[in-house]
């Protein structure tokens, strides 16, 4: 979940590791910190947000280095814990995202054998072990040092008199950013993109060599090949744009991404385990769970084909009967939890596909089968056009497979999505930033959108909120509906439309506040609620998209009002690469 970065080439090092952290401190922002090489190894590092920093601490030197910014694991937001660390002789530092399984077996061997430690990170290990195995050939003693660790891994190392950075790779992404005279490495490519568009995937068990005029990949002792692959993807995709915040910008470039996800799989691309099931297993974690809700809710009635939901970080340890084909979901393709379900349908001869929004992620290269999502980079940790990407692409896939039924539905959803990003949620705002707590309900389908809503909300305005599917509530909720508490309520047209609108009833009774969403002409639903958010008229799929987008906003204006972190939510990282 930390982002790491690494430089060899003829510019300083440290600005454009600088700049590389800033690009990827969506990956975790408790601390950061810079190893630049001159005549020796300079660190710097510090608990905070490398942000806030200037773009040049001025003490690093050299055209050589590595950084990190820290989502923490092993160990308290800390100078001490931030990464680089370094060996006992300060002259090797290593920069990790993962976890060291055995970490605390390696330390206590490693303090008997005399090694001093600074830091409660797993991390520092790795240092300790290569300095132990260290013999002037750094590749080398990173080579003896690997097999030694369990866990997972994305390693950069740098020592002191050797001019070349070794990177490797287990479980965690990373990759390699191929210029003239100079070699990248990072978490993803976002810090790539202003030196160049060709990069090269590191798999898992690779280590490799970088010099500033030339990169070799090993497998173990063995040179492999790794094809260069041009990336698209420009740099102003990843700036803010004039917005305040990028997840402000994300969302409205839903109605790009939902065009962009309704065209990602055709009747022609549709993998063939997709069109042969006859039961499904979908497999996710956080907002992708909830966009496989959704997709359970449209297909079954739709098809008549069964689908199992599983949370990713239940599945692997949970004796499920499998299905015909495991749909794994994940925004970033390097979710550890999903990636680990995707492995063990495999390891029982499953057929698998992945969702996701990441060419060359850790699960395209894992699954039978990829669907790509093409919703562009997503800077804010809270999930929007991503999310809206996955249901576009998962309502297609159940339009293909009903034979068709819904292109005509689909083809509004663009202009929908762009009829509601201007909503005035004001009076909504006003109530939900002065609550401690608040309950979002809805029925069928909107169950999810609901869940997905509370979970915006939480995440980015740090409000209590909690999603019930709305016949629930009386089954122990009610206890806790106040005039304190708001009700977030998803009240249209259907077969629960009669039984949504007693729910609302019951719970303004007790002297709840309701905020609806309804049809903007339903004088019912006016009728009971304190404040009313308009939805335009449409069929249920497209008020899926609608009602959604119209949560983000609110959760957004909410957090905004409040003085929120939005786009760097505490505690929180996009990419969930740990169990």
């Amino acid at each position: 979940m930390c982002g790491i970065v690494g430089y060899v080439g003829y510019r300083d090092a440290a600005p454009v590791l600088l700049q590389g952290l800033r690009r990827l401190e969506y990956r975790g922002y408790d601390s950061y910190g810079i190893a630049t090489l001159a005549s020796h190894v300079c660190v710097h590092k510090k608990a905070g947000k490398v942000s806030d920093l200037p773009d040049n601490p001025g003490i690093l030197q050299g055209t050589i280095g590595i950084g990190h910014t820290r989502w923490a694991t092993h160990g308290i937001p800390s100078d001490i814990n931030a990464h680089p660390h370094q060996d006992c002789t300060d002259q090797i530092a290593v920069v990790h995202n993962g976890i060291i399984e055995n970490y605390a077996h390696l330390k206590r061997d490693l303090i008997g054998r005399g090694h001093i430690f600074r830091s409660e990170t797993d991390t520092e290990v790795i240092a300790h072990l290569i300095e132990e195995a260290y013999t002037n050939d750094l590749l080398e003693a990173v080579r003896k040092t690997l097999p030694l660790l369990s866990g997972s891994y994305a390693l950069l190392i740098i020592s002191a008199g050797e001019k070349r950075l070794i990177a490797a790779r287990n479980q965690s992404p990373l990759v390699l950013g191929i210029g003239d005279g100079e070699i990248f490495a990072a978490s993803d490519i976002t810090p790539l993109l202003e030196y160049t568009s060709r990069v090269v995937y590191l798999d898992d068990g690779d280590i490799a060599e970088l010099k500033p005029d030339s990169y070799t990949v090993y497998f173990g002792d063995t040179p492999a090949e790794r094809e260069i692959k041009e990336i698209t993807w420009t740099p102003d995709r990843v700036l803010k744009g004039g917005f305040a915040h990028y997840m402000l910008k994300e969302i409205f470039e839903q109605p790009d991404a939902i065009h962009q996800a309704l065209h990602a799989v055709s009747e022609e691309t549709l993998p063939s385990s997709l069109r042969q099931a006859s039961s499904m297993t979908v497999v996710a974690c956080g907002s992708s769970y909830h966009a496989g809700m959704i997709f359970r809710y449209l297909i079954e009635p739709a098809c008549g084909i069964p689908v199992r939901l599983e949370l990713g970080s239940e599945y692997k340890y949970t004796p499920v009967p499998f299905s015909d084909v495991i749909i794994g979901i994940s925004q970033s393709g390097e979710t550890a939890d999903t990636l680990a379900a995707i492995r063990k349908g495999i390891c029982n001869n499953v057929k698998t596909v992945a969702i996701t929004n990441v060419l060359n992620s850790s699960i395209t290269r894992s699954a039978h089968d990829t669907i790509l999502m093409h919703a562009g980079p997503e800077m804010s940790v809270a999930a929007s056009k991503s999310f809206i990407a996955q249901v576009g692409v998962l309502m297609q896939i159940v339009n293909i497979l009903s034979g068709g039924r819904c292109y005509d539905i689909l083809s509004h959803a663009r202009y929908a999505i762009e009829q509601v990003l201007l909503t005035d949620l004001t009076d909504a705002v006003d109530l939900c930033s002065a609550a401690e707590h608040l309950f979002y309900v809805g029925r069928g389908v909107f169950y999810p959108v609901m869940m997905e809503g509370a979970l915006k909300m939480k995440e980015i305005s740090y409000i209590h909120a909690e999603a019930y599917a709305a016949g629930e509530i009386k089954h122990g909720p009610f206890a806790l509906l106040s005039p304190a508490t708001p009700v977030i309520a998803i009240c249209t047209p259907g077969p629960a439309y009669e039984v949504m609108l007693g729910n609302m009833k019951e719970m303004k009774a007790r002297g709840t506040p309701i905020i609806a969403i309804g049809n903007d002409d339903d004088s019912d639903v006016r009728d009971i609620a304190d404040v009313t958010i308009p939805l335009p008229k449409a069929h249920p799929w497209i008020q899926v998209l609608t009602s959604t987008v119209l949560l983000q906003l609110l959760a957004y204006y909410t957090a905004n009002r409040l003085g929120r972190e939005i786009d760097m939510p505490r505690n929180l990282a996009k990419s969930v690469t740990v169990e």
